[in-house]
């Protein structure tokens, strides 16, 4: 139980690292009490910058967000990473470590990472990130990144939780393609081609600036700018942050801004009450071991999963307080 004489979120707010840390675990866990904790933690958040790193696999995702911390760290800015990454199958847990592809910042004080795991969540995110990233803005952080798995077709959840999406994508892999198919030019705030010293990277960005003005862009709307990297070497990073800086100056100027944070309260909503309701279906079956039962029966087609799903909403719903 998260059950303290001095609350959580108490010490959090009065600077204790080790208190977040504590209170992350217990979130990544599920433990009781944590969702206490985070109520008194929600009205002091709303302050951080929220930047969202996606793309697919191998397009250099990591290396680029050491790259950004390291700027951001020269402007004085206080920075929280979020690093999503492939669960283990034997632990549960993330299988890249905060040590490992963050090594030199980890014992900045202006830097505090935590690595979640999927555990078979799809968009690109683990369940629990956004409460992470609320603890992280509750704490100070001027900015927090959030850098997804890299699944391809189910990166688009990090829209609704950033205000800036940046796009990596690298040349010579048919990311172009990938990126049309997957959707990704319709999340992306900035495009990045990585690995730019690779031979293809002109055209490549030459691609996505031809297919981002095919989209007809209003007078009133962002157009995504186009930005060669090479993330290893530190270059382009420059232009990357400029073009970053001007969309975030482009949404703080107008609406943009409060609608981004609608969006992302209506999808904080929207995951709450998804994780409630099942929690809740599976306590009127009786546990998760009678959707064995259940799945059973399906599989032997003695009945259906709509027959079913339909049955288990009925059931929820007729239940006093349902």
């Amino acid at each position: 139980m998260v059950s303290k004489t001095t609350s959580l979120a108490d010490r959090i707010l009065s600077g204790e690292v080790r208190a977040a840390a504590r209170l992350m675990r217990y979130i990544d866990d599920g433990m009781p009490g944590a969702g206490e904790e985070l109520k008194k933690l929600y009205p002091h958040t709303g302050k951080a910058y929220l930047l969202g790193i996606t793309g697919l696999p191998g397009a250099g995702k990591s290396t680029l967000v050491n790259r950004i911390v390291e700027h951001l760290r020269k402007d004085d800015l206080t920075v929280g990473l979020v690093l999503v990454d492939p669960t283990s199958p034997f632990s549960g847990g993330a299988i890249l470590g905060d040590r490992v592809r963050m090594a030199h910042h980890f014992t900045d004080p202006g830097v505090f990472i935590r690595s979640l795991a999927t555990r078979g969540h799809l968009g690109g995110l683990s369940w629990c990130t956004n409460d992470v990233v609320n603890v992280l803005d509750s704490m100070g952080k001027d900015v927090v990144i959030i850098e997804t798995v890299g699944v391809g077709q189910d990166e688009t959840e990090i829209v609704s939780m950033a205000h800036t999406t940046v796009v990596v994508l690298t040349p010579g892999m048919g990311d172009e393609i990938q990126a049309i198919k997957a959707g990704i030019l319709e999340v992306g705030d900035v495009f990045v081609v990585n690995k730019a010293r690779r031979e293809g990277a002109d055209r490549a960005v030459r691609d996505l600036e031809t297919m981002l003005s095919m989209k007809g862009w209003k007078a009133d709307e962002f157009r995504p700018p186009v930005v060669k990297t090479e993330a290893l070497y530190d270059e382009g990073l420059d232009e990357m942050m400029d073009a970053i800086g001007r969309h975030r100056a482009f949404i703080e100027g107008g609406q943009g801004l409060k609608k981004k944070r609608i969006e992302r309260a209506r999808y904080e909503l929207i995951e709450l009450l998804k994780e409630g309701l099942l929690s809740a279906v599976v306590r009127t079956q009786g546990g998760e071991d009678a959707f064995d039962v259940i799945a059973a029966a399906i599989a032997a087609r003695d009945s259906d999963p709509y027959t079913e799903v339909n049955r288990i909403i009925a059931g929820a719903l007729k239940r006093p307080g349902g």
